[in-house]
């Protein structure tokens, strides 16, 4: 069984714990063109801002945002990766790695990062239930581990349909961002 795309939430809301944007300012646009959908102004803004900030933490996010909605994996895993090791203290850039992870079937370093999250703010909801969605994961590839080493199990039929049912019947989440979360086509990512 595969995670379903909608279970995991990517965010790509600019989190309230770095420091404030100005509201004109070039995150705020960039911000706008990717709520917009325009993936390449947003990078254009972001890019021309961090040449004159490189360490800043929102434009970095931000940048990490972006290449998710790109379809640019390895680099988001690069710039939320970075963000860990600058600002350890930070939830959102350990839950992006996780649904990162989680999208290519990685889903002990997905928990690993959900985890860092966690630790990071225990009362972060969004990385809870991305966590809840990789144990799902897991808990599938064990039912269906333990089915093909004795198909005949009822037991473990019947806890494989529920995890699926489980998984299936999360609600799918889209893209859309408005000051507040944008998702990817993963887990759910930081809101």
């Amino acid at each position: 069984m595969r995670i379903a795309a909608s279970c995991l939430v990517l965010a790509l809301t600019l989190v309230p714990h770095l420091p404030a944007l100005a509201q004109s300012g070039p995150l705020q646009q960039a911000q706008e063109l990717l709520q917009k959908g325009d993936l390449g102004g947003a990078a254009k803004q972001v890019d021309a801002y961090l040449a004159e900030h490189p360490k800043d933490a929102r434009g970095r996010f931000l940048r990490g945002l972006i290449l998710s909605g790109e379809q640019r994996s390895d680099e988001a895993i690069k710039v939320f990766t970075e963000l860990t090791y600058d600002f350890p203290e930070l939830p959102e850039p350990y839950n992006n790695l996780g649904v990162l992870y989680a999208a290519r079937g990685q889903y002990d370093k997905a928990r690993e990062a959900l985890e860092r999250a966690i630790q990071a703010r225990p009362d972060f909801a969004t990385a809870h239930e991305n966590l809840g969605d990789i144990y799902a994961q897991l808990a599938a590839q064990s039912y269906t581990q333990a089915l093909k080493l004795e198909s005949n199990n009822p037991t473990a039929q019947k806890k494989l349909a529920l995890v699926k049912q489980l998984v299936s019947s999360a609600p799918p989440t889209g893209p859309a961002l408005s000051g507040a979360p944008v998702s990817s086509t993963t887990p759910s990512a930081s809101r």
